[in-house]
């Protein structure tokens, strides 16, 4: 005589991936990091303007959404993962995924401590940038154009917001 074993159920644990959500990039995200790529490329004899490149620095990983470094020499056969440096400038465009506060707290816990010696937040929805630079309150610009007195670099917010 044959018997019939039935199996316990057991618990089976199900583990979903998905990028994190402050990596998540909508469309008007990306739109404004293409446009300020190209708006900022009058200065590219000053500077290199890199979108979304890593930095390891003094208070960690760092991503911002548009640096400005002071110009580099190009090296085809040599590349850096995280740049260990920080920007003159870093730019941050908050995402519909995005607190405001997180950001700010980026800025002035993460990018100024590092060195990095001006940032813009970037406000899409209400076609305005915060303009941060170490122990002050930031401006606020939302017409006309930003001028960034460290780095010497003017946006018409206009052309961005087109």
């Amino acid at each position: 005589m044959v018997k019939a074993r039935f199996m316990t159920p057991q618990a089976v644990e199900i583990i979903e991936t998905e990028i994190p959500l402050e990596e998540t990039m909508s469309l008007n995200h990306s739109r404004l990091i293409g446009r300020l790529t190209v708006l900022l490329a009058r200065y590219e004899d000053q500077y290199d303007i890199l979108p979304e490149l890593e930095f390891e620095l003094s208070a960690g990983r760092l991503k911002p959404d548009v640096a400005l470094l002071p110009k580099q020499e190009v090296n085809w056969e040599k590349d850096i993962v995280r740049f260990p440096f920080p920007p003159v400038t870093a730019i941050e465009i908050l995402s519909p995924t995005q607190s405001l506060d997180s950001l700010i707290i980026k800025i002035r816990d993460g990018y100024f401590p590092s060195g990095t010696q001006s940032a813009w937040l970037v406000l899409p929805a209400v076609k305005t940038v915060y303009l941060f630079l170490p122990q002050q309150a930031p401006s606020i610009v939302s017409s006309g154009v930003l001028h960034d007195p460290v780095s010497g670099v003017e946006v018409h917010l206009e052309a961005l917001f087109r």
